[in-house]
């Protein structure tokens, strides 16, 4: 699958997801911080999945009608469990993130909102 992990996402995520199979850019590598609404574009542009910890990207998607490729949003991990949470959630929800949903990742609950 393609993502983008979003500069807050621990970076040793990269390579976990990367061993795995899946094509990986992560924001952090990036010369400079183009900000939510560059960074949401280009996951369209490339068809990738934005993995983010940042709650900013609902305004833009939810507020501002902004498109998106899939949205994982992760909610009280530490860095060090992000990789392998991430791996669980693109396996079990690999057809709602195709389909555009928003997943929403805490310990011991996932929410799922579904694109209309």
């Amino acid at each position: 699958m393609k993502i983008l992990l979003d500069t807050c996402v621990w970076g040793g995520a990269v390579r976990i997801l990367t061993d795995a199979g899946h094509d990986v850019i992560w924001t952090g590598s990036w010369e400079r911080d183009p900000g939510d609404d560059e960074i949401l574009a280009f996951g369209v542009q490339e068809g990738r999945v934005l993995i983010t910890l940042d709650n900013d990207y609902g305004d833009l998607i939810f507020l501002r009608g902004m498109t998106h490729c899939g949205l994982i949003r992760l909610v009280g991990f530490r860095a060090r469990q992000q990789g392998e949470v991430c791996l669980m959630l693109l396996d079990r929800y690999h057809a709602d993130l195709t389909a555009q949903a928003i997943v929403t990742a805490e310990p011991g609950r996932v929410r799922i909102r579904r694109r209309p």
